[in-house]
């Protein structure tokens, strides 16, 4: 079998404009699932500059890609940091679907 040439594909490199940026984080967010929530934003941060956006959070270029790699596990005060940085505004929505009532069993 004839092998295929492939290449790296990194999302970092298709992140040119705020709205590529936009839907990219919003379909993240749409997942739900914070590895790849915090995986997509260190993929922003690289393509903003990675070394600037830790200068501007106060930490490490290596402790902010650790941080959001997909295996990283940041502080949500990181998260709020590297996303502040970034120019970016979380907002949050109710999800329309009734289940924002507190259930019995803990989330925690």
């Amino acid at each position: 079998m004839e092998k295929v040439p492939t290449r790296p594909w990194d999302a970092a490199d298709y992140l040119k404009t705020d709205a590529d940026i936009d839907a990219y984080l919003e379909a993240a967010l749409e997942d739900g699932d914070p590895q790849l929530i915090t995986a997509a934003l260190g993929d922003i941060a690289r393509a903003r500059g990675m070394t600037k956006v830790a200068a501007d959070i106060g930490c490490s270029r290596e402790s902010l890609y650790r941080a959001l790699s997909g295996n990283g596990n940041p502080l949500f005060a990181t998260v709020l940091k590297t996303v502040n940085a970034l120019g970016l505004r979380l907002r949050l929505t109710s999800a329309g679907n009734g289940s924002g009532a507190l259930g019995t069993s803990d989330p925690c």
